[in-house]
């Protein structure tokens, strides 16, 4: 096993896990740190991309096994456990329906690093409009979410098909439109995660098995449980951030990382891929 491309996948893994939960887009940061790295083909870079999310997943069910486990027990009567698993359920459905239709258009149009650092930028300006708007917050915790407004953020989540928006981003800054704290947005962010990358990922290793082989094994699971590490990390750092800070910090790297992924392909410093 080449020990350099195992470094490659561990920097993959770690890039990953940081950036899955932050609302910065991890799709857009792998994108330009796979381009850097030249790691891998692109055809199997995008399944071992997916593939690693799993990692991040992971770190998510560990950090909340006790609110998990509880939510699952008290699915069977009425409550804010049920409310949860069925907002949950119905906001995974948009996104599950038109990530199935235009999934593979979007990556053939624009997962390239020029298209993500746009969508960096505009991202960043909406960060900035939702913290400086007036926040009323009508919605506490994510057991007091109605299944209306779930299905609301479901739909928000499906911005992130375009790469560089951030899923995190578009279903934190989404929920707290919809009147949710940060917390609860933040959390709900977290929990829908878990069947949207979970299904991204299975179903991405199942349609793309042909361009995988054995010797592809240590590769994964090196992205994988690197990604699990400082995902794990990542998810208790950001709950403590926002019980007293704002994501403005966010707002302004989006648009920094954007302009200077920008002027370097536009100056030649950096041969990004297009």
């Amino acid at each position: 096993m080449d020990p350099i491309l195992l470094f490659h996948s561990l920097i993959m893994g770690l890039v990953e896990g940081v950036t899955e939960f932050l609302p910065i887009s991890s799709t857009g940061h792998l994108i330009l740190t796979g381009d850097l790295l030249n790691f891998l083909s692109k055809e199997k870079r995008d399944v071992y991309e997916i593939f690693i999310q799993l990692g991040a997943m992971l770190a998510v069910v560990w950090e909340y096994r006790a609110k998990i486990g509880k939510t699952l027990a008290g699915a069977g009567k009425a409550g804010g456990e049920r409310n949860l698993l069925l907002g949950i359920i119905v906001a995974f459905i948009p996104a599950a329906i038109l990530g199935k239709l235009f999934s593979e258009h979007i990556k053939a149009v624009l997962f390239n690093p020029i298209a993500v650092s746009i969508a960096f930028i505009v991202g960043g300006l909406i960060i900035l409009w939702a913290e400086k708007r007036q926040h009323t917050v009508t919605i506490e915790t994510v057991d007091d979410l109605s299944l209306k407004d779930a299905l609301k953020v479901g739909f928000c989540q499906c911005l992130a098909l375009i790469p560089g928006t951030s899923r995190s981003g578009a279903t934190i800054i989404g929920g707290m439109f919809l009147g949710l704290s940060r917390k609860a947005a933040t959390e709900f962010s977290f929990f829908l995660g878990i069947p949207t990358l979970g299904a991204a990922s299975l179903y991405s290793l199942l349609k793309h098995r042909h361009v995988l082989d054995s010797a592809d094994i240590g590769i994964f699971a090196v992205g994988f449980i690197s990604s699990f590490i400082f995902a794990f990390f990542a998810i208790r750092a950001l709950i403590k951030f926002i019980s007293t800070h704002t994501f403005i910090v966010f707002a302004w790297y989006r648009i920094a990382f954007g302009l200077i992924v920008l002027a370097t392909w536009q100056f030649g410093w950096v041969n990004w891929a297009a």
